[in-house]
């Protein structure tokens, strides 16, 4: 999920490398093994280059080892209250760490807390729900599938695109880390908190308004509720497993605020904090 320039995103204070802790680094935190093991994962990734086999597993084992703990979250904290005021509930994005080729964050959702449905255009996501039970629902693009009929109810919707269901089950933490790739996996989802919930997101390479890479916002309508010729007599016998989705704009009622990480640093080395600096520097003498 995009979220807007206006938002807050608060980065985790970042620390040099010295002697002093190279013993401690020995005893890395569960971040700093996620930090290291994105930046191994997605090294020779950019947009739509999904990580090969291998790697998405390696970082997938790291996320399924991961807790609400290891990023210093308990469910008690205000973020996960249901305000009474609140129409829907706001969501609370925590921003951990972020470059061009990935970005880590959580997202924190109260009872009934709606990240509605929206895609992740050229990216691979890794998703861990670290505590909490919530509902997720997910669509693929149908390929050369688009409606040009009128609807039967509601006169003449245009923009509509058939997508097939990948999703549409509620988990309860802890449980496996889910992923979506750019043209498969369920690159469109939507998250329902049941109970309070916290979201693991990992994404590469993150989003990014100047390379194209924005938030899209869609509704979705059962696949009956339009008649288009040629629709595929099993896509009929099976209508549930299929749906057509409109993009939209983002909705007005949706309410994303940042916060700051207090969970264990991530640990930069110097050598990379270098190449970094001697990077923007370049960039600014261009």
């Amino acid at each position: 999920m995009g979220i807007d320039q206006n938002v807050s995103k608060p980065k985790g204070k970042v620390y040099s490398e010295s002697k002093r802790n190279k013993r401690k680094q020995r005893k890395s935190s569960q971040v700093q093994r996620l930090y290291e093991t994105c930046k191994e994962v997605f090294a020779d990734c950019g947009p739509g280059v999904v990580p090969s086999p291998d790697k998405v597993e390696l970082l997938k084992a790291a996320l399924d080892n991961m807790s609400e703990v290891d990023v210093g979250l308990n469910p008690n904290m205000p973020f996960f209250m249901a305000d009474a005021t609140d129409r829907p509930p706001r969501i609370t994005y925590i921003h951990i760490y972020d470059c061009d080729k990935f970005s880590i964050g959580i997202f924190c959702l109260p009872p009934s807390g709606v990240i509605p449905l929206h895609n992740h255009p050229q990216m691979t996501v890794f998703s861990k729900l670290l505590f909490g039970t919530m509902h997720i629902k997910s669509y693929d693009w149908v390929d050369n599938a688009h409606a040009s009929a009128s609807a039967e109810q509601g006169g003449d919707m245009g923009g509509l695109r058939l997508a097939q269901v990948k999703v549409n089950s509620e988990f309860t933490a802890p449980c496996n880390t889910s992923i979506l790739y750019p043209a498969d996996g369920g690159n469109m989802h939507c998250f329902t908190a049941m109970t309070p919930c916290a979201v693991l997101d990992v994404l590469g390479p993150p989003y990014c308004d100047s390379e194209g890479r924005h938030c899209q916002y869609y509704l979705d309508f059962p696949l009956d509720s339009y008649s288009v010729e040629g629709v595929d007599v099993a896509m009929e016998e099976e209508k549930s497993s299929y749906a057509w989705l409109q993009e939209r704009e983002r909705p007005e009622d949706v309410t994303v605020v940042g916060a700051l990480y207090n969970g264990p640093k991530i640990v930069i080395k110097q050598q990379q904090q270098s190449s970094s600096q001697s990077t923007s520097t370049r960039k600014k003498n261009q």
